[in-house]
């Protein structure tokens, strides 16, 4: 299945944002594209979770901050060349995250999707 270049590097670029201090974790979320499919955009984005919530382990531990500094430079210099992740880094998020619940904008199309996740989800309880 192709993927799409576009979407790849978007996501590269927010991840570099962060990395470099211009963005949040938290406003870099949100403009990850939805539904794309893509496993290597799936875990990038649990990436930059984990990312998140290692923050006050990174500010103690200055080897912990490198080594996930440079995992999230790999991670974004991949993506930028629009490259899948290597197999080992999509699997190692798939087994705790078979996907990513990465949010959706707010608009008509995603509207529907929620509806009809909140139906299909309703009807498997």
């Amino acid at each position: 299945m192709a993927y799409s270049t576009e979407a790849r590097v978007l996501v590269s670029e927010l991840i570099r944002k962060v990395l470099v201090g211009e963005m949040t974790v938290q406003h870099a979320l949100p403009l990850f594209p939805s539904h794309t499919h893509d496993k290597s955009i799936d875990a990038a984005f649990h990436a930059l979770v984990h990312y998140e919530a290692d923050e006050d382990l990174r500010r103690r531990d200055a080897l912990y901050k490198e080594e996930q500094d440079d995992y999230l430079t790999l991670i974004f210099q991949t993506l930028e060349r629009g490259e899948s992740l290597p197999d080992n880094i999509i699997r190692n998020y798939e087994k705790y995250y078979p996907t990513a619940d990465i949010p959706m904008p707010d608009n008509f199309k995603s509207n529907v999707i929620r509806f009809w996740r909140y139906i299909t989800l309703r009807g498997k309880k």
